[in-house]
């Protein structure tokens, strides 16, 4: 079954193909200048998607920190496994220890949940913040261009 992110990669060396044949068809009238804008429509196009796509891997981080979704075992499956090892030898906890064991282990795991969406936070940041000047200035190339 083919996803879209699959067809892709063909898409762009269908359209690279197009693009080639018809700058050899026209070879007197500026095929060289085409291939420039060419070039950059793509640049502008690779750098767009991944600031959307930082974008959206931002909006679920912050939903992620906002609403935190993260699996804990219930105390009823912690309580049949809540054995300590104590010098080799198995020793049941009470009933106290073990709820307190538990509490400690879900803030825990909420913790780490935290931290993994600020984590993935930053780095979606990465993925706007970078191509973004990058974008823009390939923006600004492409409009002076088109003026002149």
């Amino acid at each position: 079954m083919f996803s879209i992110i699959g067809l892709i990669p063909l898409l762009l060396i269908v359209v690279i193909l197009l693009i080639i044949g018809g700058t050899k068809s026209r070879q007197g009238e500026g095929g060289e200048n085409m291939i420039k804008k060419v070039y950059v429509y793509l640049v502008l196009f690779a750098t767009l998607m991944m600031a959307i796509g930082g974008s959206v891997a931002a909006f679920m981080a912050v939903a992620d920190i906002i609403a935190p979704t993260s699996y804990h075992q219930s105390f009823e499956e912690y309580r049949q496994w809540g054995w300590e090892k104590e010098n080799g030898s198995k020793v049941e906890l009470s009933e106290d220890e073990l709820r307190a064991n538990y509490d400690a282990m879900v803030v825990a795991e909420k913790e780490r949940a935290l931290e993994r969406a600020k984590n993935s936070l930053i780095k979606s940041f990465g993925w706007i913040i970078i191509p973004l000047p990058i974008f823009i200035y390939f923006q600004r190339r492409l409009n002076k261009a088109d003026s002149v």
